[in-house]
């Protein structure tokens, strides 16, 4: 019983000595200091806001039918996704419901 004590408190007498050493250099760079690094640029990149028929997928030298058959399976993706009780994906459902009007309009005249 005296070796596994005396083993035991080597073992932990030399992780003490460590993690002695470890804050001097945790101090140099905290977990908070680099989060704030991190998050700073990405809340510094907001993109401007696309157009109805960049998020759509729809160019102008596509011919009425391919307009209609994108705007379909875009429709199908999102409406699902309307009623989901994921405020984030419903809120993108949203926007692009409203994209998908706006093109739809824009092309085959008001509903």
């Amino acid at each position: 019983m005296f070796k596994i004590l005396k083993s035991l408190s080597k073992s932990l007498g030399s992780s003490a000595k460590a993690t002695e050493a470890k804050p001097a250099a945790a101090k140099e760079g905290t977990l908070l200091d680099k989060v704030s690094k991190v998050s700073a640029p990405a809340a510094a990149k907001a993109e401007p806001p696309k157009s109805p028929e960049e998020l759509c997928g729809i160019t102008p030298k596509m011919s009425k039918d391919e307009v209609k058959a994108q705007l379909k399976l875009l429709f199908r993706r999102y409406n699902r996704s309307a009623s989901s009780l994921d405020a984030k994906l419903r809120s993108e459902a949203e926007r692009m419901l409203d994209a998908i009007v706006q093109m739809r309009e824009k092309h085959f005249g008001e509903i």
